[in-house]
């Protein structure tokens, strides 16, 4: 497989002259603020001549873009490119669908302007076959400072103050904590409690390196304590409810705080709500210095037509080029993967991700989001989901969770 990539990417790099041709893109990107930062694209690629065709595919955190994916890759119809995380991306590599991007990567000199830990997941074998898009941190509470400030709460840093604040805004009137009640939601905030309670070593050794100690030990015993005692804190009508919906209502000043990543912010800003004023943003409370990324890729699939090769290899370009980085992250709430981007132009709290990211991979606090398909493969994700939400849902103990974590993520292997 190796020598097919290599050729193919030698053959598009050597092709002469074609005209413009067709990008089908799939993408699970359909709230409000994503759809903006999706449009940003397409209207570059119609710049330069291409057809945009979008394939959005809602819900499940991609879950459900990912059945759509497998149903057209086996059907022999692959989209041009889709959205995809980093073992998914080796995963597909294996399969031999994906093409070599190594020609365009030389030219966009990629090797030097990406993080080795976001460069390293785009290749297989050695060789490009993703593009990355923005890097996200998971690891965000938002809160409204209205509702805060109404019911004399401090903002937490820790989950003791955290109960203290939940309860005073509560007997204030307000919901403490905005969530939706879905697999992807719980996990997302499940480990962030699991780093803020473990540390980033214990999380990789948790949910990258999966250690039966670590999954059924007392710290995951406390972590999972912490997520039923957040759930205390929702509403009846959070089951269901999709992010953003839950997003809106600290928007409106319904609810006190959210803990999700910083895709939330594209939301607040859609709202034209300002930073620093209309909603703060913290790190999820005890992950003060910690940093779970969560990286937005785009794998390419092997086309057959010049044409489409020539629009899909603009598209890669794109993606990686300054304007779009810019563009795109401004408006997601995300920051650029491409090093070195001038950042006059972001608000505080995207600064502020940028220089924990830097931090943070420096001091070995950096770790890949389980939740969103960086850590580990897409079945042994699926296993962890399987046991947080029962928990979640359920009478369960910690003690019996833990357990069945153990037996649930050997199983997926």
């Amino acid at each position: 497989m190796r020598f097919r990539i290599a050729l193919l990417g030698f053959m598009v790099c050597m092709a002469g002259p074609v005209s413009a041709g067709e990008v089908e893109v799939l993408h699970w990107w359909t709230s409000g603020g994503e759809s903006k930062s999706v449009a940003v694209l397409k209207q570059l690629m119609e710049d330069q001549g291409h057809t945009w065709k979008d394939l959005s595919v809602a819900g499940g955190g991609g879950d459900s873009a990912m059945t759509v994916l497998k149903s057209r890759v086996f059907a022999g119809n692959p989209p041009v490119a889709a959205q995809m995380k980093a073992p998914l991306i080796k995963e597909w590599a294996y399969e031999g669908v994906l093409t070599n991007l190594d020609a365009i990567a030389a030219r966009g000199r990629w090797d030097a302007l990406l993080p080795t830990v976001i460069r390293d997941a785009m290749k297989y074998e050695g060789h490009y076959v993703a593009v990355p898009v923005n890097i996200h941190r998971v690891n965000w509470m938002w809160v409204n400072p209205k509702v805060f400030e109404k019911a004399g709460a401090k903002i937490p840093t820790t989950w003791a103050e955290f109960e203290v604040a939940a309860k005073a805004i509560e007997k204030a009137g307000f919901i403490a904590v905005a969530h939706g009640g879905k697999p992807w939601q719980e996990a997302t905030v499940f480990e962030s409690v699991v780093l803020g309670i473990g540390g980033a070593d214990f999380y990789r050794e948790a949910f990258v390196a999966l250690k039966p100690e670590a999954l059924k030990s007392a710290t995951m015993a406390r972590a999972f304590d912490m997520l039923k005692t957040i759930k205390r804190y929702t509403d009846k009508d959070a089951p269901g409810r999709d992010w953003n919906l839950a997003t809106a209502m600290i928007i409106s000043g319904r609810a006190g705080m959210q803990f999700m990543g910083d895709w939330a912010k594209g939301e607040f800003l859609n709202a034209n709500q300002k930073p620093g004023v209309d909603f703060l943003c913290f790190p999820v409370p005890e992950t003060q210095g910690m940093f779970i990324y969560n990286v937005d890729s785009f794998a390419m699939f092997e086309q057959t037509k010049r044409e489409i090769q020539f629009a899909q290899n603009d598209l890669a370009k794109t993606i990686m080029e300054p304007e779009f980085q810019e563009v795109f992250s401004l408006n997601k709430g995300s920051i650029p993967v491409r090093l070195n981007m001038p950042m006059d132009k972001f608000d505080q709290y995207a600064v502020a991700s940028l220089k924990d990211f830097s931090t943070s991979t420096e001091n070995r606090t950096l770790v890949p989001s389980m939740a969103h398909d960086m850590a580990t493969s897409p079945s042994t994700k699926g296993a962890i989901y399987d046991v947080v939400t029962l928990f979640y849902n359920s009478e369960m103990s910690s003690a019996e969770a833990c357990k069945r974590l153990v037996l649930e993520v050997r199983a997926s292997l």
